[in-house]
């Protein structure tokens, strides 16, 4: 759905992005990971939630692509026809001794996106675009499971349909797809969709703010 809205639209985006928008070599992974944890989510667009976690302290690099599927090396145009098993995803590469795996999932939970929503995250239907927290051990199994519980009882009305899925592989996205919401902000749906959540965001989470965000 978000690919045909983003297409139909397609000529209103800004001039100077043109040749940006064409890049779809993969993007890498960071070089420098060198005392970084890693958490890795599903949650509607990525490029809704990678800004969102670009802006929180402690977080040193975000990646979107692709988690959760079958298919090796998945390309945006397989993924958003929904027949992949990928779901859209965002990788984060962070600090702990700055911010700590509790705090990433109240971001991701209750900033990043709408976790009781089915296969669909706002004008954006598909399973591409489930709610997916991604853990690496039993500790982060076991975290993801307890907040899941608490929000149910304190903070959402309806059950929350996140996925809790053992982490298997992330395959980054395309290059024109990275750090998409600053450099398309004439882009129709950053403006309607992902804007919206970005300063909803840091309303609600000023105190975890990068001092540029502020």
């Amino acid at each position: 759905m978000k690919y045909l809205f983003f297409i139909s639209f397609s000529l209103l985006v800004a001039c100077s992005t043109a040749q940006y928008e064409k890049d779809e070599s993969f993007a890498k992974l960071p070089k420098n990971q060198e005392g970084l944890s890693i958490a890795t989510f599903a949650g509607g667009c990525f490029w809704c939630t990678e800004a969102v976690f670009e802006r929180v302290k402690g977080v040193k690099y975000v990646i979107s692509g692709y988690s959760g599927g079958e298919i090796e090396n998945p390309t945006y145009r397989e993924v958003s026809s929904g027949k992949t098993t990928h779901a859209e995803a965002i990788q984060v590469y962070y600090d702990q001794e700055v911010v700590s795996y509790d705090i990433l999932l109240d971001v991701f939970f209750l900033g990043a996106h709408d976790p009781t929503q089915v296969n669909r995250q706002g004008p954006d239907r598909g399973p591409q675009y489930r709610s997916v927290a991604f853990y690496r051990s039993l500790a982060e199994k076991k975290a993801i499971q307890s907040k899941i519980e608490e929000l149910e009882e304190i903070e959402f009305t309806e059950p929350i349909a996140t996925q809790v899925s053992s982490f298997s592989v992330f395959y980054p996205a395309e290059k024109y797809h990275q750090d998409y919401y600053p450099a398309h902000q004439n882009n129709p749906y950053v403006q309607n969709v992902s804007k919206p959540k970005i300063i909803k965001f840091e309303k609600k989470f000023r105190e975890l703010l990068k001092a540029d965000y502020l």
